[in-house]
C-alpha cells in the first residue's frame, strides 16, 4: 500500500506540469498579437480636414522646438537600430505611409515625414492614410479649417488665368537654371501681360494667313508715281494733240485753223525732313497745220521755299518767271502787227510770319518786273515797247486773330511804288505811280473739306503826272478749295489787277478775273473737269468796259497709270462798248496724255 501512494502523487504532478506548459504556449502565441495591437493603429480613410489638422499640429510642434533652442533632427535621421530612415514624399498633405508608422511611433520623431506638395500629389497615386481618433471638438475645428482651405484653393484657381507659369526670359535660360528654379516649388513666376509681351517681342505677334489677308486697294491707282531726283520727286505730264478752232488768235478778225498743240507740265516736291520746297511749271506750244497762221509759245515756272526759323518765325520765299504773248484783247492795241509781242514777267517775294498766341502777323515784300518785246509790223520792221517796261515794289502787312483753328479773320495794309524804266513815255507822260491799298478777309482751314482765303478792299494808284487820273477801285481776291464729297474738288480763284497803258491821255484800267473750277473722279480711270471764267475790265477816265465769258469741259480716260486719252471743248466770248473788241471763239482738243 505504501508503494501505491507515491504513484498517485506523480500523476497529479504531471498534470500540473502539462497545464503550465499549455498556458505558457498560449501566452507565447498571444503575445505577438498583443504587441501588434499596441503598435499598429486602425486602418481606413480619413477626411482631408483631419490630414490638414495633423499637418498644422506638426508645424506647431516644430515651432515650439525651435523657440526652446532645440535642434531639430534632420529628415534622414537614423532609427534606434541604426538603420537610416527612408525619405518619403507623401502624395497628399498629411498622408502618413504605412511603412514608417511603426518607426515614428517607436522613435517619437515628428520630423521624419516632410509635408507633401501639390506637384507630388499630381504625379503619384494616393496612398491609404492611417486613421486617427478624433473628438467632437476636434472634428468641429477640422471642419472650420477645411472650409478655410477650400477658400484658399478657390482663390488660387481664380488667379490661375492671370499668372503665367514662366517669364519670357526664363523660357530662354539653360537647363541648369530651370533645375534650380524647380528646387523652390513655392517660387512665384513673373507675370507678363499679353499686350506688354507683344511690345517686348514684336515678332511674337500672330500673323494672319496669306489666304485671309485683305488686299489693300490703292487710293488712286492711276496717279503719277513720279521720278526721284536727288531730294525731289518730279511728276511730269506731256499732252499732245490737235485743236480745231473757229478763232485761232482770239481777235475780232480771227479765222479758223487746225493747230498742233503740245503742253508740258511738271511739279517737283521736296522730301526734306523739316523745311519744304516746291517747283511748278508749264509750257504750251501751238503751231498751225492748216488755216490762219498761228505760231506761239508760252510758259511759266515758279518755286516756293518754306523755312522754319526760331521763335515761332517762318519764312516763305517765292521766285517765278513767265513768258506769254500779249492777248489780242489787251487794252493796248497796236495796229498793223503780224503777231502780238511777248510779255516777260519776273517776280519774287519774301514773307516772314509770326504767331503770338492767337495773333498772326505777316510781312511780305514783293518785286515784279514786266518786260514787253518789240511788235513786228505787217509792213516790215518792228515797234519798240520799252516805254511800257516797269517794276512794281510792294510791302504788305497782315494782322490776324485766330477765333478757332478753322477761322482766322485778318486785315491787310499795302503800300507800293510802280516805276517805269522810262520816266517819260513816247507821248510825254510820266507813268510812274504810288500805290496804297487796304483789305479785310477771312482765312479758312477745315482740312480737305474747305481751305483757302477770301478778302475784299480798296486799291488806289496815284500817277505822277497830274494830267492823268488816279486808278482806284474796289478789290476782290479769293483762293478757295472745297470738297463736298470724296473725289470731287471745287475751286474759286479771284484776282484784281491794275493794268497800265501808254495810250495818250489814258491812265489804264482795273481787271477783275474770276475762275470757278471743278474736278470729278467719275471712275477710277475716268476723270472730268470744268472751268467757268469771267473777266471784267473797267477803263479809268472813260465809260469803256469789256466783258469776257468762257466755259470749258474736259474728260481724261486713263488706259493705265502712264497713258490716257484727253479731250476738251471750250467756248469764249467778249463783248465791249469800245469799237473793234468783240469776238467769239470755239475750239475742240483731242490728244494723248502721258505722265510719269
Amino acid at each position: 500500500m505504501s508503494g501505491a501512494q507515491p504513484e498517485k502523487k506523480r500523476g497529479r504532478g504531471g498534470k500540473g506540469i502539462r497545464a503550465l506548459l499549455l498556458a505558457t504556449s498560449i501566452f507565447a502565441l498571444l503575445r505577438p498579437a498583443l504587441l501588434c495591437a499596441q503598435e499598429t493603429e486602425l486602418r481606413g480613410e480619413v477626411s482631408e480636414s483631419t490630414i490638414l489638422a495633423d499637418q498644422q499640429r506638426k508645424t506647431r510642434q516644430l515651432s515650439m522646438v525651435r523657440s526652446q533652442g532645440q535642434k531639430a533632427p534632420p529628415a534622414n535621421a537614423t532609427a534606434q537600430d541604426n538603420t537610416p530612415a527612408t525619405t518619403y514624399l507623401p502624395a497628399s498633405p498629411g498622408a502618413v505611409p504605412d511603412d514608417d508608422t511603426g518607426a515614428t511611433a517607436a522613435t517619437g520623431n515628428i520630423f521624419d515625414h516632410p509635408a507633401a506638395t501639390d506637384d507630388t500629389f499630381a504625379g503619384n497615386p494616393t496612398p491609404t492614410p492611417t486613421r486617427r481618433p478624433s473628438t467632437a471638438k476636434q472634428r468641429a475645428t477640422d471642419a472650420d479649417k477645411a472650409e478655410d482651405k477650400t477658400k484658399v484653393t478657390d482663390k488660387k484657381k481664380a488667379k490661375k488665368d492671370y499668372v503665367t507659369t514662366a517669364s519670357i526670359t526664363a523660357a530662354d535660360d539653360s537647363d541648369t537654371t530651370a533645375d534650380a528654379d524647380d528646387d523652390t516649388p513655392n517660387r512665384r513666376a513673373v507675370s507678363i501681360d499679353s499686350a506688354e509681351r507683344q511690345k517686348l517681342d514684336p515678332g511674337a505677334e500672330r500673323t494672319e494667313a496669306i489666304e485671309g489677308q485683305d488686299k489693300k486697294a490703292e487710293d488712286d491707282p492711276f496717279v503719277a508715281t513720279g521720278i526721284k531726283l536727288g531730294s525731289f520727286v518730279i511728276r511730269p505730264t506731256l499732252e499732245q494733240g490737235l485743236t480745231a478752232s473757229s478763232n485761232a488768235d482770239s481777235s475780232s478778225g480771227g479765222k479758223p485753223a487746225l493747230l498742233s498743240e503740245s503742253a508740258l507740265r511738271f511739279s517737283a516736291i521736296s522730301d526734306w525732313r523739316e523745311n519744304s520746297a516746291t517747283v511748278d511749271g508749264y509750257g504750251i506750244f501751238r503751231k498751225t497745220i492748216s488755216g490762219d497762221e498761228v505760231s506761239d509759245a508760252q510758259g511759266r515756272v515758279e518755286g516756293t521755299l518754306n523755312v522754319d526759323l526760331d521763335n515761332e518765325l517762318r519764312a516763305i520765299a517765292k521766285l517765278g518767271y513767265e513768258a506769254v504773248p500779249e492777248s489780242a484783247s489787251s487794252p493796248v492795241v497796236i495796229v498793223g502787227t503780224v503777231s502780238q509781242p511777248v510779255r516777260q514777267t519776273i517776280n519774287g517775294s519774301l514773307a516772314v510770319e509770326k504767331d503770338a498766341g492767337k495773333m498772326r502777323f505777316a510781312l511780305t515784300g514783293a518785286v515784279e518786273h514786266d518786260i514787253y518785246g518789240d511788235a513786228k509790223l505787217s509792213m516790215g520792221g518792228s515797234l519798240s515797247q520799252k516805254d511800257r517796261d516797269s517794276t512794281l515794289y510792294t510791302a504788305i502787312l497782315r494782322t490776324g486773330y485766330e477765333i478757332s483753328p478753322a477761322i482766322t479773320p485778318f486785315t491787310e495794309v499795302e503800300v507800293g511804288r510802280r516805276a517805269y524804266d522810262l520816266r517819260v513815255d513816247s507821248n510825254g507822260f510820266e507813268r510812274s505811280s504810288t500805290r496804297l491799298g487796304a483789305r479785310a478777309g477771312i482765312e479758312l482751314d477745315l482740312g480737305e473739306k474747305l481751305a483757302g482765303e477770301f478778302s475784299a478792299g480798296w486799291l488806289r494808284e496815284a500817277i505822277d503826272d497830274d494830267r492823268l487820273q488816279a486808278i482806284s477801285g474796289p478789290t476782290v481776291n479769293a483762293d478757295l478749295k472745297w470738297s463736298p464729297e470724296r473725289g470731287t474738288t471745287i475751286g474759286l480763284i479771284g484776282q484784281t489787277t491794275v493794268e497800265g497803258t501808254t495810250t495818250a491821255g489814258q491812265s489804264g484800267d482795273i481787271l477783275y478775273s474770276g475762275r470757278l473750277t471743278g474736278e470729278r473722279e467719275i471712275r477710277a480711270n475716268l476723270t472730268g473737269n470744268a472751268v467757268l471764267g469771267l473777266d471784267w475790265r473797267d477803263y479809268v477816265g472813260s465809260n469803256g468796259h469789256d466783258l469776257r465769258l468762257s466755259a470749258e469741259a474736259g474728260l481724261t480716260w486713263w488706259l493705265n497709270r502712264y497713258a490716257g486719252l484727253a479731250t476738251r471743248a471750250r467756248t469764249e466770248k467778249q463783248t465791249s462798248n469800245l469799237p473793234g473788241r468783240n469776238y467769239t471763239g470755239n475750239s475742240i482738243f483731242v490728244g494723248l496724255k502721258l505722265q510719269r
